[in-house]
């Protein structure tokens, strides 16, 4: 699975790239654009009905953009990025035959991913853009982490989540100049992140700054 998904990057861009080649021997004003990006992530997490403390993080990568006029276009994207979620609860020990809180432990639910954000873009004017799409997020890692050693470790895998998220999206962005634009998306918790009915959903928001090259 993990050299189809990247088979399928690679396809994507090799189009976008196949499409600017033939606009180039055209003469289609309809210019390839590719930049890089970074920013801001907040993800909320939840277990069926309960929601656990927000998390940020940051997310980095590449975009790339082919108009397919002076008002639509479509982006793709590859970013680095970690979502999830975290908790709180109380550290208990059994003294005798009374339960003593001897303080709390803090959990962080770590997703690491490689993110393929891809949306359709419509320019209201030319600086201003508003998206929609899906974001395919595949999972590096799942890991949950903690304060405090907890049955002899502070850090383990989780286990029976999917390795490939789907996460729908709605984005506007702004260019400030011809090359720099900032951005902001929100990427919604539709879809069950679990394999075996341990309901987990995940939400989160990105916005942050990029720069096209061209």
């Amino acid at each position: 699975m993990t050299k189809n998904f990247f088979f399928a990057i690679a396809i994507t861009f090799s189009g976008f790239i196949n499409a600017q080649t033939k606009d180039n021997e055209t003469g289609n004003d309809s210019t390839f654009k590719f930049g890089v990006k970074a920013g801001y992530s907040l993800s909320s997490m939840k277990f069926f009905d309960d929601k656990l403390d927000s998390k940020s993080y940051f997310y980095a990568g590449f975009v790339a953009e082919k108009p397919l006029s002076s008002k639509v276009g479509i982006q793709a994207e590859v970013l680095y990025t970690q979502v999830g979620g975290t908790d709180s609860l109380p550290l208990v020990q059994l003294i005798g035959s009374e339960i003593v809180e001897m303080g709390t432990v803090d959990f962080n639910y770590q997703f690491t991913q490689i993110q393929v954000p891809v949306s359709v873009k419509y320019y209201f004017i030319p600086k201003f853009s508003a998206s929609a799409g899906m974001n395919f997020g595949f999972n590096l890692s799942e890991k949950l982490k903690t304060d405090e050693i907890v049955n002899g470790t502070d850090s383990q895998d989780l286990v029976g989540y999917k390795t490939l998220n789907l996460f729908p999206f709605l984005g506007a962005e702004y260019k400030i100049t011809d090359k720099f634009f900032v951005d902001a998306r929100y990427n919604f918790n539709f879809f069950d992140t679990h394999k075996n009915g341990f309901e987990t959903k995940i939400g989160f928001l990105q916005a942050g700054l990029g720069y096209r090259f061209n």
